[in-house]
């Protein structure tokens, strides 16, 4: 699987924010891997992260690269419109690979990456991991063992709080459900151990800052142990990067809080940071997820990561959450 290399040869198709953060953390954190080309539809920008890397080239497209005999396995971190069928492609060829949220757009792609996935798996072993990091952070990783050993009995209600600096430019209503708040479409049942069976979203009042974009919103989520989650998603908060949440149990709370590395005290005050986006609040999460591919593909072994499935669950709880949007903010059932 290695190659001679004495490494994961991994290939990266996008080397925007996201694929270029995957390579650094590849060559900086995981001796296990090495990152030998990548891919971009901007070829400079390729050209510009394999710079940084040692032994790193640029390949043609994005099939060339998951064709290439030196890649062993592949991560897509590039536009959402392209991962079922880059995804398939890697099926294809036999090769494992690691698909940023979401897995498709539609649950129609999902199902066919769902069902090529299953079939891979007669043969040999799925091929098929989700980039859902939240899985990996320590300090939900913390919250669900919590939770899990009963340290404030049933869970009865969670809050969870998604905050941002700013959107994107062209950011939409949709988006924001898409882009942002399907992590806690995984998070929320991950944690709770039950799926999601209804959701129905809610307009608060509006910034007044001109982003194009309903913000923030707020969904209620229903899984099927009973158990009502509130979710808010806040793109322009603009104070900065914050993840929140609480579960309240029959008998306590558990509170993941920003864990903030840094307390200042100084001239009367006392002050946190927060940082300006996701990357330095779940770089942790970014390498351990990293890490347990890597070393289960080496190892020929399930990954311990989202599955294909799980894709296509979120994106059927996205699909039913905009579905609510468009229709007044009733509650809709989730079809996956």
């Amino acid at each position: 699987m290695t190659g001679g290399y004495g490494a994961l040869r991994v290939g990266i198709i996008g080397t925007g924010i996201m694929g270029a953060d995957h390579a650094r953390i590849i060559s900086t954190h995981l001796g296990q891997a090495v990152v030998r080309v990548v891919a971009d539809v901007d070829a400079d920008r390729a050209a510009a992260v394999a710079a940084t890397l040692a032994d790193a080239r640029v390949a043609p497209d994005a099939l060339a690269l998951i064709r290439d005999p030196e890649v062993d396995a592949v991560i897509i971190a590039s536009h959402d419109s392209t991962h079922a069928a880059l995804t398939l492609a890697c099926i294809d060829a036999g090769k494992a690979v690691l698909c940023e949220k979401p897995l498709a757009p539609t649950i129609e792609d999902c199902r066919e990456v769902v069902a090529a996935d299953a079939a891979a798996a007669k043969s040999g072993r799925r091929l098929v991991s989700v980039g859902f990091m939240r899985r990996f952070d320590p300090a939900y990783a913390e919250l669900k063992a919590a939770l899990g050993a009963g340290e404030a009995g049933d869970a009865l209600l969670v809050h969870a709080i998604s905050r941002g600096v700013s959107s994107a430019p062209g950011s939409t209503s949709e988006g924001s459900i898409t882009g942002s708040a399907i992590h806690e479409f995984d998070t929320v049942p991950w944690l709770l151990g039950s799926p999601i069976t209804e959701i129905s979203w809610h307009a608060p009042k509006s910034t007044s800052l001109d982003t194009g974009l309903q913000d923030p919103q707020v969904m209620l989520i229903r899984t099927a142990d009973g158990v009502l989650s509130t979710l808010e998603t806040f793109l322009n908060a603009r104070y900065g990067y914050d993840i929140l949440c609480e579960v309240i149990g029959e008998t306590g709370t558990l509170v993941l809080r920003n864990p903030a590395r840094l307390h200042r005290n100084a001239a009367g005050s006392s002050s946190l940071g927060y940082a300006a986006d996701w990357r330095p609040r779940f770089e942790d999460a970014y390498r351990l997820e990293l890490a347990a591919w890597i070393d289960s593909v080496i190892a020929g072994e399930p990954s311990p990561l989202a599955s294909a499935h799980d894709g296509l669950v979120a994106t059927a709880v996205a699909r039913a959450a905009i579905e609510s949007m468009r229709s007044g903010g009733r509650t809709v059932s989730i079809d996956v």
